[in-house]
């Protein structure tokens, strides 16, 4: 067949706008701008609930406070009391056992207590970045020793920090004499910078890998996961400057200054009961001389830790807008727990021995127990114990132009909640199997009702649950039963008129403790809880002492 010279350019002019209309299409749809937020996760380890100022602090923390101011804060956000079970259930979505950390990062011989994250539990990282999110990481992992259950291997594309639970702040330099600090970067170990503070690398490294992501088109998931202010206390001199003599007026005043600012500041309601006294601590004007100038030093040191952490915070908030990306980002600030409770000298994990001045490198002072009594204001107890003091933490979230500025609400939010939050922004799907795993589903709830002003509260059939290391609690509309170990008995607060857990109802509402403690027992068994008593290991982590006589707690560090 001849084709005339007419017919064939008649053809290829057709064929040519056709081409050409396709590849308009593919390259609009390549070019649409994405519109899901970025988002920053930055948690702190051991902070207490009124440590910062938009809790009522007196710590210079003035780039939370913005982020509070043009935000929203929680007055009701709980974590799991301590360190590596809050991490599994953050990352994961799942209650601890459930993800495998049920007790700690160490593994006690069953699937609840393995010690690191199991497959059945996907991380942030995993299913972010599977919707198509960068997936960043720097700081504390502490949810798997091993290097098949580090951060690269499990969904992060870019990770620096530290595996385990604690780290010394300052290398070998001029501040002190301590070991190396051991880190890793994508899957390599390395140290810190001889004369470097770890709080500012961990920062710096989550700056350097926003440049370096910004270079893509892909919007970016952030875990910046602060060691500070956990034990060893060490900070700059610079620093604790700021804070030199604050802390002459005692642990007595200082709680009290802290209530009325929470009060003033609309965090703690003045019609709540809040927690007594703790009667393991000493009155301040009791306390001879010399001690006072080794707690005072302590407290200073203890918030140039937190002062930092602001500073760095800061300069996040500066490279966001540099790259003018702060307008899409939401950024959620959390504490891993309460401040820690009970006296070092009590611990079975003694200290290394002293080999600088306090807040140097080379030292391993505590805040201890005092102090913390006033980090938890005006909650009852401390880190590792299921009463307020010890899994309630501050809760800030920002987002410009979808949260309400200066909002503060209820909210009573669990860490299970974060990870459906940030997958219904994020317009990413969780998955029922993965590389041909069943995976768990996600207990909780999305934040976003809250966030976004629709709701004061998340809306939740299931109560919440806690236990670990045999203390126990549930939380269901306004009562809460919680039971401290070695005791299985149940007491019972009405959260709404005291959440200071000053008035145990449990005598008095018998058919409430047999409705939540009979819930108890059905999320304990499908989620895989194990009688404490029969899986302790030989030398228990975290164990609290026992109840004194005078009815106080005392936890171990």
């Amino acid at each position: 067949m001849v084709v005339s010279p007419l017919l064939f350019l008649q053809i290829s002019t057709f064929t040519f706008l056709l081409l050409s209309g396709f590849s308009s299409v593919f390259a609009q749809k390549k070019t649409v701008p994405e519109t899901r937020p970025n988002i920053i996760l930055i948690m702190v380890d051991d902070l207490g609930y009124s440590d910062i100022g938009a809790y009522g602090s007196e710590i210079k923390t003035p780039n939370l406070d913005q982020l509070a101011s043009e935000g929203i804060r929680f007055r009701e956000f709980y974590n799991n009391s301590i360190c590596a079970p809050t991490r599994a259930s953050l990352i994961t979505g799942q209650y601890p056992h459930k993800a495998g950390v049920g007790y700690f990062n160490v593994n006690l011989g069953l699937p609840p207590y393995q010690g690191y994250l199991n497959k059945e539990s996907l991380t942030f990282g995993e299913v972010l970045r599977g919707a198509g999110y960068s997936t960043l990481l720097s700081g504390k992992w502490h949810v798997g020793d091993d290097s098949l259950a580090w951060p690269n291997q499990r969904g992060f594309d870019r990770f620096y920090g530290f595996i385990g639970g604690a780290s010394n702040y300052f290398d070998i330099g001029q501040y002190g004499q301590a070991p190396p600090v051991p880190l890793v970067e994508n899957n390599k170990r390395t140290t810190l910078p001889k004369d470097k503070y770890l709080t500012d690398e961990i920062a710096d490294h989550a700056i350097s890998f926003l440049d370096e992501q910004s270079k893509t088109s892909k919007p970016f998931f952030l875990y910046l996961s602060f060691n500070a202010p956990h034990w060893p206390l060490q900070a700059l001199p610079e620093d604790i400057a700021k804070y030199k003599g604050r802390y002459s007026v005692g642990w007595d005043s200082l709680r009290a200054e802290r209530i009325r600012r929470q009060k003033a500041l609309g965090i703690s309601d003045p019609n709540q009961a809040i927690a007594v006294r703790d009667n393991q601590v000493p009155l301040w004007d009791n306390v001879p001389y010399d001690e006072k100038k080794l707690w005072e030093a302590k407290m200073e040191i203890y918030a140039a830790m937190v002062d930092r952490v602001d500073q760095n915070i800061g300069k996040l908030l500066e490279k966001l807008k540099a790259l003018k990306k702060d307008d899409n980002t939401l950024i959620v600030f959390i504490s891993d727990n309460g401040a820690q409770g009970g006296y070092s000298g009590s611990s079975g994990r003694k200290p290394p021995r002293n080999t600088g001045p306090i807040g140097t490198a080379g030292s391993y002072g505590y805040q201890d127990q005092s102090w913390a009594y006033v980090s938890n204001t005006p909650h009852a107890y401390y880190k590792n114990n299921m009463h307020e003091g010890g899994i309630s933490a501050p809760f800030i979230a920002w987002f410009p132009k979808q949260i309400k500025a200066n909002s503060i609400v209820k909210g009573t939010g669990h860490l299970i909640d974060l990870a459906p939050t940030f997958y219904e922004l994020a317009n990413a799907k969780y998955p029922a199997t993965w590389n041909g795993t069943n995976i768990h589903v996600l207990p909780g709830k999305s934040l976003v009702p809250v966030l976004t002003g629709k709701s004061e509260q998340v809306g939740r059939e299931e109560p919440i649950f806690w236990e670990r290391a045999g203390n126990r609690a549930v939380r269901k509309g306004k009562w809460k039963i919680v039971s401290t170990y070695p005791s299985y008995k149940w007491e019972l607060y009405d959260l709404e008129k005291d959440r200071g857990e000053t008035t145990d109802l449990a005598a008095s509402r018998t058919d409430i403790v047999n409705e939540l403690s009979a819930d108890y027992v059905r999320w304990a068994d499908k989620t895989g809880v194990v009688d404490y008593d029969k899986i302790k290991p030989a030398n228990p982590i975290g164990d609290p002492v026992p109840r004194q006589a005078n009815g106080m707690r005392r936890d171990i560090p």
